[in-house]
């Protein structure tokens, strides 16, 4: 049954844009990969809560949101035709991980429960093979973590017995 749900979102994602003014290619492609991604990331036993979750006056999506063996996932896909470049996870700048983490803290805000679940931030970067045949996905869990892009506490070192005056005459 899951093959007919991938042929039908397959089908109507092909025919979306023909009576009317087409979409971006880049846009088109992003769309095709997190459909991709979906299925892919469900035949790996992933459960879906949310796809393209947003929170009003934040700038930051969260593609997928789904449970993997009781960590709750919140995943970015990122599409390109070429990774000969860079990966496609190269793309998750830390300015993006900052909107990532954002919009989960939002998300776990909504859940009901005393305490939050174990989270887990993913990245699902996605190439087409050569000639346009299948999709080569690769898979990084726990990309980064809830202090994504925040700057490191400085600290600042003591040393007892050490003569820094001495040191520089």
């Amino acid at each position: 049954m899951a093959w007919f749900t991938q042929f039908v979102v397959r089908t109507l994602g092909r025919f979306s844009g023909s009576g009317r003014a087409r979409r971006p290619e880049h846009l088109a492609l992003g769309k095709r990969g997190e459909a991709e991604a979906f299925f892919y990331l469900q035949n790996l036993g992933y459960r879906f809560v949310a796809t393209n979750f947003r929170i009003p006056h934040n700038r930051g999506e969260i593609d997928l949101v789904g449970w993997d063996k009781g960590v709750l996932c919140f995943i970015e896909v990122k599409t390109r035709t070429d990774a000969s470049f860079a990966p496609p996870s190269a793309a998750v700048t830390q300015g993006k991980q900052r909107h990532i983490v954002s919009v989960a803290r939002r998300y776990l805000r909504r859940l009901s429960g005393a305490r939050p679940p174990s989270c887990r931030f993913d990245i699902l970067s996605i190439v087409p093979a050569a000639g346009g045949g299948e999709l080569q996905m690769t898979l990084h869990k726990g990309a980064f973590t809830w202090d994504a892009g925040r700057p490191r506490r400085r600290e600042y070192r003591y040393f007892s017995g050490y003569d820094f005056w001495r040191r520089r005459r």
